[in-house]
């Protein structure tokens, strides 16, 4: 897109200032207190909370690494997608219940109350690292190269204005107009993208396609098969992605301060329950309207695309999107990296509000916490805006630091899930794990990218060397850490502690809840068999 016509413009900049203004608006006259601040007065609903699950995970990246990937394999990595699914169902049913019964306000305040506290300045040191330097800089970086495209703005400029629009109603607003306006995005997001492929769909029998039989013969069968996975062409296989994934995934939907705080503002479990599953069903829409988009731009555009595989949407936005339909793509392009930004800044500010100055004083007053939460904010969002634009290559570096999360989320995993299933686990079993489960892992990392073996680079997932791509490193990680973790518990019973009530009693189930998960994961298999 090397211009932009008056009337997108009007739509982009709309869309700016309205998201600004519903973030300010939201929390109008309002006498807030720090609850209200960091977790909403814990008055969220289900569509509030799926919404925004949804909103923050969904990112510009997302969004031209999606398209990319339908273009170049097919359907196959939106099992990347649908995988978020059953690890919103395990938040909904292992995770939730502890959670909000024990009534935390951070995940590092839950392993001190379930371990000691060392473990919990081990995950706050962690989740502030990763929400500072994925959530918020990567978003920020990826959001420029769109204002690049459009505006031909520079990077640094595109970052500032960014950061200014998304920074203003989540530092004054808190998780309040994070989420509200998490909502709204939710909706631009899934129009902007169901627009653009109905437009596509709408070009092919312009080319000669007027069924869907047509459509896999132009593009190769192959591309609409979701577990016909290329081990050749990516080093993955099918099993890799799903036990990979899964800790990947229990990681960042169960663990993770950024995603997580929405469900710990939620107004009762069953709200929080029904929020993830919310969010789970939202979570099959990427597949239908953000990877199958980059297959049909293989049949419509595969010239004007060639081997620049990353400007699949960009060329797909220039030749299907009418004047006005272009800038609402733009603003959902612009929406997904609000929403990760947004709840990024969130996060931390709730992290060093709860895990580090309420530890030194605990009679912080509500007004110096907000006070302390909203420079927290600014400090996290300058040190972003300062970084980010050393990125580079997108690509490059978003599949880097994916596989850094390999080395952090298997031992928080670990922790975390043996923490709750068993009460056998100690504290000394956490921290060690938590700490020596990493070093390993980022050890294996170090000898990856840096340290040639045998003359042979990447020797450890090279098929010259050991084979064991990233994703097969990730639970491998875990088993590891799972052992480590059960090994010293056995050596080390006399310190176990147990949480006074931390096991908790069974409730009377939610009828609604339960069927909704049965529909869910019928509606997964319906749909893995109707793409095998």
């Amino acid at each position: 897109m090397n211009s932009i016509e008056l009337v997108d413009l009007l739509v982009i900049v709309g869309y700016l200032l309205g998201i600004v203004g519903i973030g300010l608006f939201s929390v109008r006259k309002k006498k807030q207190t720090s609850e209200g601040y960091f977790l909403a007065g814990k008055s969220l609903s289900w569509a509030v909370i799926g919404a925004s699950l949804f909103a923050s995970n969904i990112s510009t990246v997302h969004l031209v690494g999606l398209a990319e990937s339908g273009f170049t394999d097919g359907i196959v990595w939106g099992n990347f997608e649908w995988f978020s699914g059953i690890e919103l169902l395990i938040l909904a049913f292992v995770f939730i219940p502890f959670y909000l019964r024990t009534k935390i306000t951070t995940l590092p305040q839950f392993l001190e109350k379930r371990y000691d506290s060392r473990s919990r300045v081990v995950l706050a040191i962690f989740s502030i690292l990763a929400a500072l330097f994925m959530h918020i800089g990567v978003s920020l970086y990826a959001g420029a190269v769109v204002f690049e495209n459009v505006f031909g703005l520079s990077i640094p400029v595109s970052i500032v204005i960014i950061a200014l629009a998304t920074g203003v109603y989540t530092i004054v607003g808190g998780l309040t107009s994070v989420v509200i306006t998490e909502a709204v995005q939710t909706v631009i997001l899934i129009a902007g993208s169901f627009t653009i492929t109905l437009l596509a769909i709408y070009r092919l029998p312009e080319i000669g396609i007027t069924s869907y039989e047509e459509l896999k013969m132009a593009v190769d069968p192959n591309r609409f098969k979701i577990v016909s996975f290329d081990t050749a062409k990516t080093g993955f296989s099918f099993t890799d992605m799903l036990f990979g994934h899964l800790i990947l995934g229990i990681w960042y939907w169960c663990t993770d301060q950024t995603i997580v705080q929405r469900v710990l503002g939620a107004r009762s479990e069953k709200q929080a329950k029904l929020g993830a599953l919310f969010a789970g069903f939202l979570k099959i829409l990427p597949v239908f309207i953000m990877v199958i988009p980059g297959i049909l731009a293989f049949a419509l555009f595969r010239q004007e695309i060639g081997n620049d595989t990353k400007s699949v949407l960009p060329v797909m936005i220039t030749h299907l999107m009418p004047i006005g339909l272009k800038g609402l793509m733009v603003a959902a392009l612009l929406a997904a990296v609000m929403s990760s930004v947004a709840a990024a800044i969130n996060s931390c500010s709730t992290l060093i509000v709860y895990d580090v100055f309420n530890k030194l004083n605990p009679n912080l007053p509500d007004r110096r916490k907000i006070f302390i939460g909203r420079v927290t904010g600014v400090v996290v969002l300058l040190s972003a805006v300062i970084w980010s634009p050393f990125l580079g290559n997108l690509g490059t570096i978003f599949e880097l630091i994916n596989q850094m999360f390999s080395i952090l989320a298997p031992s928080i995993v670990a922790v975390f899930l043996l923490g709750i299933l068993s009460s056998r686990g100690t504290a000394n079993a956490a921290f060690y794990t938590l700490l020596i489960g990493s070093l390993f892992a980022a050890s294996v990392f170090i000898v990856e990218k840096y340290l040639p073996i045998g003359g042979i680079s990447n020797y450890i997932s090279s098929p010259d060397g050991m084979g064991i791509n990233w994703l097969k490193q990730t639970y491998l990680f875990f088993i590891f850490s799972s052992l480590l973790y059960a090994a010293i518990s056995y050596f080390d019973k006399k310190d176990q502690v147990i949480f006074p009530g931390f096991y908790l009693k069974v409730r009377s189930p939610s009828t609604l809840v339960n069927w909704l998960s049965v529909v869910l994961i019928l509606s997964m298999l319906i749909l893995y068999w109707t793409f095998y």
